[in-house]
């Protein structure tokens, strides 16, 4: 399957320009160049921005010149620590994965709509010089099925805007239950070349959620061990089969760009999961990015995971 070329394994930088407080204590150093070098070191190729549009925008869609001179610097940061970058749109004017967020209208509401092809336009314009070390990724983690036609239409339009200032740089475009893999087969072919599919992978929930509060998918007091679930490299196969075929057919390749592990499993299932997802990663050529580098409940870099860390980058 074709290869997003260096950006084949990489880690979420979220919390940082999404899901946080926005005070200028996070914004200068919740990630620091530091993080960036520590990331080069574990033998990653790139890192996977999260960012909220108010980071880039003012309520009335204006732009904020310090909002894209951060994203700026994050991106000239990572290029020189030798690491490629995904933008992601993790939240836009109207619509958030995160229903708490409040963000709704925006597959309902043309307004919302353009308003996002005008940001991807800025951000195209602004970031077209940084080709063949950046990729953008549209929209994070669309949630229902039933928005799947208007997303199509809006992502053909969206890719549309974009080439008009940056002809090939990668795009990511990710289906409906929030990225999930047996969704994308109902997204329309790439635009072009340079389309990829973007999917993310946290099966079984009851083993990578477990605990969590924030989801009524699961029971927030159940735990299970991975030995006491059938999660196995042909698990993941036939998760990803039709993701891959879709791809496949289209003649375009696939890009995981969240899944890990909550910090309620121990260090030694966690690697387990790891070891186990990677294999169908690589066996596919799927690029990745794990979630989380620093805390958000599954990080990377918390002290849960030094007495294996060391091990577990190995399988990112």
């Amino acid at each position: 399957m074709k290869e997003l070329t260096g950006f084949k394994k990489g880690v979420d930088l979220g919390g940082w320009m999404s899901q946080c407080d926005y005070s200028k204590e996070v914004l200068d150093g919740y990630i620091t160049e530091d993080d960036f070098k520590k990331i080069a070191s574990w033998g990653l190729d790139h890192v996977r921005l999260p960012i909220d549009y108010n980071i880039l925008e003012n309520e009335d869609g204006t732009y904020k010149e310090d909002g894209f001179d951060r994203v700026e610097k994050a991106v000239n940061t990572a290029i020189a620590n030798g690491l490629n970058i995904i933008i992601d749109i993790h939240k836009t004017a109207g619509f958030s994965f995160d229903a708490g967020e409040h963000e709704s209208g925006f597959f309902v509401n043309k307004a919302y709509r353009d308003r996002f092809i005008r940001l991807w336009e800025q951000i195209a314009e602004r970031f077209a010089r940084y080709d063949g070390h950046i990729v953008f990724e549209l929209l994070n983690e669309v949630t229902d099925r039933e928005y799947i036609g208007v997303w199509n239409e809006c992502a053909e339009e969206c890719i549309t805007a974009i080439r008009k200032k940056a002809p090939s740089v990668p795009v990511l475009v990710g289906s409906y239950w929030n990225n999930s893999a047996e969704a994308v087969k109902d997204l329309d072919a790439p635009h072009d070349e340079n389309v990829y599919y973007n999917f993310h992978c946290y099966e079984p929930l009851v083993f990578t959620h477990q605990g969590a509060t924030w989801t009524d998918l699961i029971d927030p007091e159940k735990r299970v061990g991975f030995d006491e679930l059938d999660i196995t490299e042909e698990y993941f196969e036939k998760l990803f089969a039709s993701a891959i075929e879709h791809a496949e057919k289209n003649g375009t390749g696939l890009y995981c760009g969240e899944y890990g592990v909550i910090d309620r499993v121990s260090p030694e299932d966690t690697l387990k999961w790891y070891k186990t997802i990677n294999s169908v990663f690589r066996r596919h050529n799927i690029g990745r990015a794990a979630w989380n580098y620093r805390r958000k409940d599954f990080g990377l870099t918390d002290e849960r995971l030094s007495g294996i860390i060391d091990e577990l980058v190995k399988y990112l």
